[in-house]
């Protein structure tokens, strides 16, 4: 409690002394922390059921927050079951997935020694927002624009906000921001020395201080929460979940921060840790940690899963097959095509890549749609080595589904084909699974290459 006492009373960067609410806060947050550090370690199987719900929730409400439009159910229908929400945007399924893939790496490398650094936010917003797209914005004079967010970048443009009182407030410059962001790295990496460091107070304050920094074009709100949990969970708290429903109240302690009232936000944090904690007790001491509205929650999911399997089966017709081609073909053609060339190039003469479509009639009679993504690098700059590489992604539309299938080679053979995925038309490829098929061909690449090497070493022994 010494140590606790002499950082509370403390005054820290932001220039506050903690109020008697501030400190009942987090002393009930510190003391649940101790009594969950008893119980450890956790039964793994009870951890990831308790974190799968961490996930969840995280995923949902940070989301909603920013104006997401999917429900509870179609978020976890998505997340455990692939099932897409029908009459939902695109961009709402791809700022889910892609918060889900951010959540997953933080909780994986926050279990090693991983730094805090620009590099790992560029990352985490990166992960988060996947590629550009333009919002809406507003110009200097308080004009309504459009503007181009750039990913795993810092803002090119300002990026401030009209207040409901009709007021402009402005975060940094895109001028001010790489040396705010170095400062903000700078403070937190000396707080972290400190033995009496508080990592509540350190979390809640890093968000602010991001948030005031507000230093990519889109996603600031996310990323701030993200890198809050990320802080917490170094020191062995659980997540804190801003729940959607109590968005006012959150916007609201953001408010009072920017008036100089720090120890109100530092307050609301501790307040919705103390509740993450409360849970993840009661889910190590084998409790039941279904909230009130669980039920509704799981009943929505079934909704989902319902409608799903009571969806008129679409089958092939040139629209779908051109939807499907045009959205996740076109989409895997140009990311393959910039990943391959960036790490290969350099090896070879030359690369070529192309896309066909045609009809089939396989040697059962069956009749399909064939649409293929291939590429070839040839002659190896190395008088030393010779060989190539051959890459094939087929698309194979049949009559109630369609295949995604890979096949790889060199100028001597092909190996077999094998089936990626198979989907149900109107269900287009996920981002994670362009993704995945995008990692596969560039490792298959490098083991080719690898190999190429190898019996050149080989031969020389």
């Amino acid at each position: 409690m010494k140590q606790y006492e002499s950082f509370v009373f403390g005054r820290i960067a932001s220039n506050f002394v903690c109020t008697k609410c501030t400190m009942e806060e987090l002393k009930k947050a510190l003391d649940l922390k101790k009594e969950l550090d008893t119980l450890r370690p956790i039964d793994a199987e009870t951890e990831a059921i308790i974190m799968q719900k961490f996930r969840l929730d995280w995923n949902y409400h940070s989301n909603h927050l920013e104006g997401n439009t999917l429900t509870y159910g179609e978020t976890k229908a998505l997340l455990l079951f692939n099932i897409t929400a029908q009459g939902k945007p695109l961009k709402d399924h791809i700022e889910v997935t892609g918060h889900n893939q951010a959540i997953n790496w933080v909780i994986d490398v926050v279990k090693g020694d991983y730094p805090l650094t620009e590099s790992f936010i560029r990352q985490i917003h990166e992960l988060l927002l996947k590629e550009p797209y333009e919002v809406d914005a507003i110009t200097l004079d308080g004009k309504p624009t459009k503007k181009k967010v750039h990913v795993g970048k810092y803002k090119k443009t300002p990026n401030h906000v009209k207040t409901v009182t009709g007021e402009i407030f402005r975060f940094a410059t895109p001028e001010e921001t790489p040396a705010k962001m170095t400062d903000l790295l700078n403070w937190y990496n000396e707080k972290i020395t400190e033995e009496t460091v508080n990592p509540i107070l350190l979390a809640a304050e890093f968000h602010y201080k991001f948030i005031r920094i507000h230093p990519f074009d889109d996603g600031n709100g996310r990323t701030a929460r993200i890198l809050m949990n990320f802080i917490l969970m170094k020191y062995g708290f659980p997540p804190t979940i801003i729940k959607t429903e109590d968005k006012e109240n959150y916007f609201a302690a953001l408010r009072l921060a920017d008036a100089g009232n720090i120890e109100a936000f530092i307050n609301y944090i501790a307040q919705n840790l103390v509740y993450s904690l409360q849970l993840m007790i009661a889910g190590a001491k084998g409790e039941n940690i279904e909230e009130d509205d669980d039920v509704e929650k799981e009943v929505a999911l079934l909704e989902q899963r319902f409608k799903h399997l009571n969806d008129t089966i679409i089958v092939r017709n040139k629209e779908q097959v051109e939807k499907i081609i045009n959205y996740s073909g076109a989409k895997l053609f140009e990311k393959i095509e910039i990943k391959q060339k960036e790490l290969f190039n350099r090896f070879y003469e030359k690369s070529n890549f192309e896309t066909d479509f045609e009809r089939i009639e396989n040697a059962f009679g069956e009749k399909y749609d064939l649409f293929e993504i291939s590429f070839e690098f040839e002659t190896l700059k190395s008088g030393i080595l010779k060989g190539d590489f051959y890459f094939v992604i087929y698309f194979e539309f049949y009559e109630e589904k369609y295949n995604v299938s890979y096949e790889q080679g060199n100028e001597e053979e092909m190996f077999d084909e094998v089936t990626f995925v198979t989907k149900q038309y109107g269900v287009q490829l996920t981002i994670d699974e362009i993704d995945e098929i995008i990692e596969l061909s560039l490792k298959r690449h490098k083991e080719s290459f690898e190999e190429l090497i190898k019996q050149k070493e080989n031969s020389k022994k």
